[in-house]
């Protein structure tokens, strides 16, 4: 069924637009440009700026002003871009705007636009430069799915981030929260961990050493490898923490553990023991951040974490931040190859609707050449990973880092022989942990693992395709003529 039509007028010219479109939707048609903060095509309207402020006049004849980005157009709605009303309107919220963050770039330019120069109002904070226009909390939760971030506290007190001022246990560090700020916050948040392009390179340039591959990332040394312990794909994880754990490279290490049939959490090991007890992979995104505030606490420097793509660049995030007042600390990290992890609770369904089996009782899971196999009894049960799309956690179709290509070392099964795992070792603290240890080395197979890699950043790609539409349209400024 169409969608009905309406006719409206906007700056005197007439238009047609679908009944549930926004005026500035219609006006985009007209290519009349009104200036935009908070609005984003990508995310629903949000009205927090109103610097997209308009003044209209319905069929009875009122006028008044409204925020184009969420007022639905109407039947004989007369509207108006650039009145003496509007522009006046747009000055005193520039003016406000500025007061709240008084060196921001682009403020200060629109504000030039419409001819003021500087805010009347009390400056609070003249480093501020968060307008809580809420873009990057929609984003992470509307798009993103996540909602890893939002607005705390009320009034002159307001602000984004995490619960609690914590570290967040769940941001994957997409960075499409930076990626989507007009201002381009530089604001420390600790607690969030936003990883764009000029991150990486700063996180490779200080932390990692070796030659860069666009798809494995940077490294120092590649190979094959299976050890002693039975664990996943030849136990190299394991391993890696056991050796640097007895050699005193770390005095503890943030694993994921199984605590209540296939359901696993983050838990610290302090010792061998400790480590044995989290072997295998579970394929689950936990909630390990926080337990990096809580080692520190306990005035442990020397720490150690595996994890998946997203839980390295937060890690990594952390550690810079944390280096300038604990500089002493010292973070090892393990990364996963990761094309995507699940839900605990979906996964369940999912494996019992696909497979027939209670999840609970497996002994092991393995992803293998396409399949998520389930082992039970003894007695394997596999089906295609595609199978369980509707198990796989919010986020990772915007996640482009299949290799953790930000870890010390990175594990996994792609590229090795059955048995073996891949070993891609990133910077002298990898090329230590993995010295001095006893496995069995084989080859691998680089171009298996670079074309997932590259699968993966094109998934990614496709997805914040519309999120970045509105950023790569450069509109032109306002025409600031009123309108008689």
């Amino acid at each position: 069924m169409e969608a009905k039509e309406v006719t409206l007028k906007i700056d005197d010219v007439e238009v047609k637009a679908n009944q549930g479109a926004t005026i500035l939707d219609a006006a985009k048609k007209l290519g009349i440009n009104i200036p935009t903060l908070c609005y984003s095509s990508a995310l629903e309207p949000f009205g927090a700026c109103r610097i997209c402020s308009v003044e209209v006049v319905d069929k009875r004849g009122r006028k008044r002003i409204v925020t184009s980005c969420n007022y639905p157009v109407e039947e004989g709605l007369v509207v108006y871009t650039k009145s003496d009303k509007v522009v006046k309107t747009r000055k005193v919220l520039l003016e406000l705007l500025l007061a709240r963050c008084p060196n921001v770039t682009k403020l200060q330019d629109m504000a030039r636009e419409y001819g003021v120069e500087k805010t009347r109002f009390w400056i609070g904070d003249e480093q501020e430069d968060c307008i809580l226009c809420g873009l990057c909390s929609r984003v992470c939760e509307e798009k993103i799915g996540v909602s890893a971030i939002n607005f705390a506290k009320r009034g002159v007190e307001r602000e984004v981030t995490a619960p609690y001022h914590e570290f967040s246990n769940d941001c994957i560090g997409c960075g499409a929260c930076a990626i989507v700020c007009p201002t381009k916050s530089k604001k420390l948040r600790i607690n969030n961990y936003p990883t764009l392009p000029e991150d990486v390179e700063r996180i490779e340039q200080r932390f990692l050493n070796g030659i860069k591959d666009e798809e494995l990332g940077v490294y120092n040394d590649i190979f094959a490898a299976k050890s002693s312990i039975g664990g996943q794909d030849g136990g190299v994880a394991t391993a890696l923490l056991v050796s640097g754990m007895q050699r005193g490279l770390f005095d503890a290490a943030i694993v994921v553990q199984r605590v209540e049939g296939y359901r696993a959490e983050a838990v610290v090991a302090e010792s061998v023991d400790d480590i044995l007890k989290a072997k295998k992979t579970k394929y689950l995104r936990v909630k390990m951040m926080s337990k990096i505030g809580e080692l520190l606490n306990k005035g442990k420097k020397k720490i150690a974490m595996v994890g998946t793509s997203c839980e390295v660049r937060a890690a990594r995030k952390i550690q810079e931040a944390l280096l300038e007042k604990f500089p002493d600390l010292e973070l090892t990290i393990i990364g996963l190859f990761c094309f995507e992890s699940f839900d605990y609770d979906k996964l369940k369904v999912e494996t019992k609707k696909l497979m027939g089996i209670d999840l609970d009782q497996a002994e092991k899971t393995q992803i293998h050449k396409g399949k998520y196999i389930v082992t039970i009894d003894g007695k394997e049960y596999s089906t295609s990973v595609r199978d369980l799309t509707k198990a796989v956690e919010n986020g990772c179709v915007y996640c482009d880092d299949f290799t953790a290509k930000l870890a010390d070392v990175s594990v996994g099964s792609v590229g090795s022989e059955d048995g073996y795992s891949t070993v891609i070792v990133r910077s002298e603290k990898g090329k230590k942990l993995t010295e001095n240890i006893d496995l069995t080395r084989g080859n691998v197979n680089k171009e298996e693992i670079a074309k997932l890699s590259a699968l993966k950043k094109s998934r990614a790609k496709k997805n914040f395709a519309p999120i970045l539409k509105d950023l790569q349209v450069q509109q032109p400024p306002p025409v600031l003529t009123p309108k008689i």
